[in-house]
């Protein structure tokens, strides 16, 4: 089965792209594997340290270069909301930049932590999940019939709490792992995730770049 290997900033992060990959690919045993941060082994509510600076310092691992050797697919997440703590602004002279313009950016950025040549070799094999300006907003298409709030990119986590809190009776401010689950649970629905992922930018993105890749999967019942 085609593996994907995971390095983002944390472990809520890691549990919304794992139920996006499994309703992109309408299958729910995918073969994910966390890299950063590692998830501990007998309690899957658990994780090593994460973070945006973690993120660089794996792509510029050792251990990054050899997971080519057994992982298919890298994926590769970080949030925009402080880019300019890794040295990307979020607008120029001429004003704010767009979507496409700062995950260009910050892809930019990434390429020159892994190395040119290195990434040349493998770019097919490497999917960036950049989410503007946090993956919070992601979600917002899940809890939200109003286009504008469904394709936000500031103060998500607010905007997202205040449905949240209508509906599930608590919020994420704690980044509790079980309430990621269910929030995001929606988007392991092929049909779900299909009719949302349009609504936001940089959602839309990432998942543009798993179709771009033409990853086909096949379930081991159909050997």
């Amino acid at each position: 089965m085609i593996s994907f290997g995971l390095i983002t900033e944390g472990l809520t992060d890691q549990i919304v792209i794992e139920n996006i990959l499994s309703g992109y690919f309408n299958s729910p045993d995918l073969d994910v594997q966390p890299l950063q941060p590692e998830r501990d082994k007998d309690n899957q509510n658990k994780s090593k340290y994460g973070g945006w600076t973690l993120v660089f310092d794996y792509c510029k691992s050792k251990d990054f270069r050899e997971s080519f050797q057994f992982i298919d697919y890298i994926i590769i997440q970080i949030d925009t909301d402080v880019s300019e703590d890794y040295n990307i602004a979020h607008q120029d002279e001429n004003g704010e930049f767009t979507h496409q313009q700062l995950i260009a950016k910050v892809i930019e950025k990434f390429r020159g932590a892994i190395g040119e040549d290195f990434y040349s070799q493998n770019q097919q094999k490497i999917v960036f999940a950049i989410s503007v300006h946090s993956l919070e907003c992601w979600l917002l298409p899940l809890y939200y019939t109003d286009k504008k709030k469904k394709a936000k990119s500031k103060n998500c986590l607010d905007t997202l709490n205040q449905a949240l809190s209508k509906k599930h009776d608590f919020t994420i401010d704690a980044k509790n792992p079980d309430y990621y689950r269910e929030i995001s649970k929606q988007y392991v629905k092929h049909t779900v995730l299909m009719k949302h992922y349009e609504d936001n930018p940089s959602l839309k993105t990432f998942i543009e770049e798993i179709k771009s890749r033409n990853i086909q999967i096949v379930e081991e019942d159909d050997w």
